[in-house]
Order: C-alpha cells, then sequence, then structure tokens
C-alpha cells in the first residue's frame, strides 16, 4: 500500500527533474487546474509583499487574497520550514 508521504515524496522528486520553465509549466499545467495554479501563484505572491513589508490591506487589494490567505501564507514565512523564504531569496538572486 502506498503512504500519503511516499505520494508526496514522489511529487517532490517530480518538481526536481524539471530543468527550465517551459518544462515546469507544462508539468503543472498537466498537474493542476486553472484555479490551482492561480492560487498557487497568488500565496507565492502574498509572500514576497509580506517579505517586502506591506501590509495585509495592500496585499489583499492588489492581489485579491483574502486575510485569512495572507495570515495563512505570513504564518509560514514567519513559522514554516523556510519554503517560501528559500524559493523567493533564489529568485532574487537569480534577477
Amino acid at each position: 500500500m502506498t503512504t500519503d508521504s511516499s505520494i508526496r515524496q514522489r511529487l517532490y522528486e517530480a518538481l526536481l527533474q524539471l530543468k527550465t520553465v517551459e518544462e515546469c509549466r507544462a508539468f503543472l499545467d498537466d498537474l493542476c487546474t486553472v484555479r490551482e495554479l492561480q492560487d498557487l501563484s497568488q500565496r507565492l505572491e502574498v509572500a514576497s509583499m509580506l517579505r517586502s513589508g506591506m501590509n495585509y490591506q495592500a496585499i489583499s487589494r492588489q492581489t485579491g487574497a483574502s486575510t485569512a490567505t495572507i495570515c495563512r501564507v505570513g504564518k509560514c514565512l514567519n513559522y514554516g520550514p523556510g519554503g517560501y523564504a528559500a524559493v523567493l531569496s533564489r529568485m532574487e538572486e537569480a534577477k
């Protein structure tokens, strides 16, 4: 029997196989619904805005994210395992 953690592990390994933005786009377009991609993209944008010091109201106005979503992303930024911070730092370094 396959466990949830082994299924997630396979997804993580699959993501690491992607080499280009085009490959990533194709994979995520196959994997996710349009709404799921919008939600994921919005959360990343919210994380970036929170890191830059923007307040919840401004973020909500600019992204359309609910305060609940902004709060959840903020908690992940402050108390989570560091995924947002790692990705955002690497994206900033790549610019």
